[in-house]
């Protein structure tokens, strides 16, 4: 270990001690204290964690989880260098455990009063097995992950055991898969350093999920997925100090942004006979004390610090001076399978240990109590009734008279009730919003502060006259083959610029369309504004105990869809909230309501966050669900929940909404088994002109993969009410030049794949409007009859537009005006003349005029 100065070590210490924020050179520094040094570090974290615990009512409490030890299976596609749990097939007995095999090890823990079963198992064995591989398929599983959801849902039901699921690396889908049948998950981030995995012969060499760029992703997944996670830090296994201060910053960059992360362990290396790594010296149990300290310092109190009570010889009192609250799982029955020459300690004894050291051991659960008592987004709702019988309602702490018994596992059967203010499409015109923001606004987004970090601080320079007429150039001579440097320059284009910009944009849309402008006659029906996924940019989404929070029933759908059928309406477009009570089969309900009651209707429905809510909930890979989805009665989806799609500005902009490789899936799948999407980009945030010319981009991309795009619509960023612009993250929108230069600009980025661009009257004034009509824009949506979600975000242009509103803000361009269908066809003569008499809007909105 290399040296530092003792005039560095007090001044650290110094700040330490005055509470003042380390960076990582001093927490680096820190983890140098050795004794009187030492000494004074464990004072200054005890202290942190003192506050911590008083802050939530346990003040003097160090907790456990009683739990049981299922190692599912053995088999693992890494190999690293210090692991004694992976093992290889000819030395196990079968590949995985047996569900009879799971089912008793859980029995035998509930009998002890065992509340967590704890799944371990190594990452993606079927990659690397043949032997995985074959087990899973003659047992009837797709994966390892299916079998692992499988045996947590026949351990609620048959045990009452809570499980807490260690399957290693996860997408952000698995997440969402898992979630429903696990209070909690988690996975040691162990380092950051790069060197471990990338160097021959290192403790991760050859390990692909030892990644650290990964292992933090699935950290950040589950943080956007709402999950109560479990991480930590491996020391010891030939890491540098400053690879372990680097480590617990990363981790304390995630707990500030998202707050999922339930608990943080220090692990110290033990080296273990038969692997690679035996030659090597055990963590020195003072450096193992040290870093705890510096972990709290830099974690702050409410992070919750665990050290294994069976890997840390007798020294608990260190341990306890050196700022843990946490022991973890302590199994009465199992070994622990990943260091099993280390038994774990009797949980009588770790109480009088604790008691000696001045505090009290008491029990919780898998799930943390902060967790417990939140409730929703973090717990689902499918495992309420599990967590309630073991939890204390008023500590979240486990209950000492609490009964293991199994409870059935369901998807939510309450159907539709209708529910809060149904009323809200009409009253939104009127009254409005209760609140300009969510009673919540302060946590359930994450921290606003780490998110400003997150933001690309630089901006796009600006561009000079020559290379704009350079770009304007090339626009017109080859518009599909614009670079990525002269798009963006084009999007700076400004007066005559601007003008040529919108010329050639026009002159592209009357070769591709023609001079007609479009529009359809629709419904929107946002079926439910309960939403926990936290997208910081939405106004719309509500908690189900908010003011403004509603969910309409089935009939009450189908009636909105009968009545816009009556006014002439070919299409309806459903999207709504992802509402944890819905029934898993919700979204076929709603497309049947629709297509039973009016059987000619186009059923536009479902964003790909929709679909992939929906393929989790009924477990179904994206195929089946929508080929089950086009049953149904699906017709086509809208290519929203698409924002901007790159993940740095994704994670900003939202907390749980899919990345852009799910988005990019479910819309390709789509096309794939016949279901055509629109396609869309939200713009003027966090975002710079650069974002929006690679999304253009790939737009174009996509549809030259597949063909199934039937538009392109730009959206711009309504801010109003929008939370992240309330928190002063995100700007009020683009510019009207801005707006004029990017609808320009899709067009000519997509001509020849692309016809059909439109632009949003909702979020545009009709100037804007009669602006981008010049410019490129062949098409104007719908009417819309209720639109919610942009009125909810505070835009000012009302919530829907008659036949002959629409007629006048294309009168001024003095191009014709045609009426279409979803797919850009002609509807029928019966269809033109009852929205002719509505004119292409239902009687019950016009009970109240939209706001002047």
């Amino acid at each position: 270990m290399s040296l530092v100065s003792d005039s560095a070590l007090r001044r650290a210490l110094a700040r330490a001690r005055d509470g003042k924020t380390l960076d990582v050179t001093e927490a680096a520094v820190l983890l140098h204290a050795r004794d009187e040094h030492l000494d004074a570090l464990l004072e200054h974290a005890s202290r942190i964690r003192d506050a911590g615990l008083a802050a939530v009512g346990r003040e003097g409490v160090i907790t456990y989880s009683r739990k049981v030890f299922i190692p599912l299976t053995r088999l693992c596609r890494d190999r690293c260098g210090y692991c004694t749990f992976a093992t290889a097939p000819n030395k196990l007995p079968a590949p995985f455990l047996s569900p009879d095999e799971v089912l008793e090890i859980a029995a035998q823990g509930a009998a002890m009063g065992c509340k967590e079963a704890l799944f371990t198992l190594g990452d993606r064995p079927e990659d690397r097995w043949h032997q995985a591989r074959e087990w899973l398929d003659a047992h009837g599983y797709d994966d390892t992950l299916s079998y692992v959801r499988a045996m947590a849902i026949r351990v609620l039901e048959e045990t009452g055991l809570l499980p807490h699921l260690n399957p290693g690396v996860l997408s952000w889908r698995d997440l969402q898969r898992l979630k429903p049948v696990a209070p909690s998950m988690g996975m040691m981030l162990e380092t950051t350093s790069r060197r471990l995995f990338e160097e021959k012969g290192a403790a991760h060499y050859g390990s692909p999920d030892k990644d650290p760029a990964v292992r933090l992703r699935v950290l950040e997944d589950a943080g956007r997925s709402n999950v109560p996670f479990t991480t930590g830090i491996l020391i010891g296994i030939g890491e540098t100090i400053e690879d372990r201060a680097e480590s617990i910053f990363a981790i304390r960059r995630v707990a500030r942004e998202y707050g999922g992360v339930q608990e943080v362990i220090v692990q110290n290396f033990r080296a273990k006979p038969d692997t690679a790594m035996r030659g090597l010296p055990d963590a020195d149990l003072q450096e193992l004390a040290a870093t705890i300290a510096v972990a709290r310092l830099v974690l702050g109190p409410r992070v919750r610090l665990q050290a294994p009570p069976n890997l840390v010889d007798a020294e608990y009192e260190l341990m306890i001076r050196a700022g843990i609250d946490d022991w973890g799982g302590v199994s009465p029955l199992t070994p622990d399978h990943v260091n099993p020459e280390r038994p774990w300690p009797q949980i009588d004894d770790l109480a009088a240990r604790t008691g000696e050291a001045g505090f009290q051991l008491r029990e919780r659960l898998t799930i943390y109590p902060e967790y417990v008592l939140a409730g929703e987004p973090w717990l689902d709702p499918r495992l309420f009734a599990h967590v309630a019988a073991l939890a204390d309602p008023v500590t979240g702490l486990a209950r000492e008279d609490a009964v293991l018994q199994g409870r059935p596992w369901q998807e939510p059967d309450g159907g539709f009730a209708a529910s809060g203010r149904v009323d809200l499409h009409v009253e939104v015109d009127t009254t409005g919003r209760t609140n300009d923001r969510r009673d919540d606004f302060d946590n359930v987004y994450g921290d606003w502060e780490a998110l400003r970090e997150r933001l690309d601080s630089g901006a796009a320079g600006g561009h000079t006259p020559s290379e704009v007429r350079a770009a304007l150039r090339r626009a017109e001579a080859d518009p599909a083959g614009l670079s990525e440097a002269e798009a963006v320059a084009l999007l700076s284009a400004d007066g005559e610029a601007l003008d040529e910009l919108a010329r050639i944009a026009d002159d592209l849309r009357a070769q591709a369309v023609g001079d007609e402008v479009t529009y359809v006659v629709n419904r929107n029906i946002n079926f439910t504004n309960v939403c926990y996924t936290g997208c910081r940019f939405c106004a719309f989404a509500q908690r189900r105990t908010d003011a403004d929070a509603y969910t309409l029933s089935l009939d009450q759908v189908a009636d909105r869809a009968e009545e816009a059928w009556r006014a002439g309406a070919t299409e309806v477009c459903m999207q709504g909230g992802i509402h944890p009570d819905l029934p898993g089969t919700a979204y076929f309900d709603l497309a049947k309501a629709v297509k039973a009651r009016t059987p000619g209707m186009h059923v536009h429905a479902f964003s790909p966050m929709e679909v992939i809510n929906g393929a989790s909930r009924t477990n179904l890979s994206i195929e089946d669900w929508l080929h089950a989805a086009k049953e149904a009665g699906v017709d086509s989806l809208p290519g929203t929940a698409a924002e901007i799609l790159d993940d740095d500005v994704r994670w900003v902009l939202t907390k749980g909404k899919l990345p852009t490789k799910e988005w990019i899936d479910v819309i390709t799948t789509a096309h794939r088994v016949g279901i055509p999407t629109t396609s869309t980009m939200m713009y003027g945030h966090v975002d710079t002109h650069v974002h929006w010319v690679r999304h253009i981009k790939l737009i174009r991309r996509l549809q030259e993969e597949s063909g199934g795009f039937s538009e392109f619509v730009l959206l711009p960023f309504v801010h109003t009410s929008s939370p992240i612009y309330l928190a002063g993250v995100a700007r009020p929108g683009p510019t009207a030049r801005e707006n004029r230069a990017v609808h320009a600009l899709a067009r000519i980025l997509l001509h020849g794949a692309i016809s059909n661009i439109q632009c949003s009257w909702v979020k545009l004034q009709d100037d804007l409007c009669h602006q981008v009509l010049q410019g490129g824009v062949n098409d104007l949506g719908g009417t819309l009859m209720e639109e919610t979600i942009s009125r909810m975000a505070g835009s000012e242009n009302g919530s829907y537009k008659t036949i002959s509103e629409l007629r006048a803000m294309v009168e001024v361009t003095g191009r014709p005006v045609r009426q279409r269908t979803t797919e850009y066809g002609r509807p029928d003569g019966e269809r033109l003349a009852v929205s002719a008499a509505s004119d292409g809007v239902c009687q019950s909105v016009r009970r109240v005029l939209p706001m002047a």
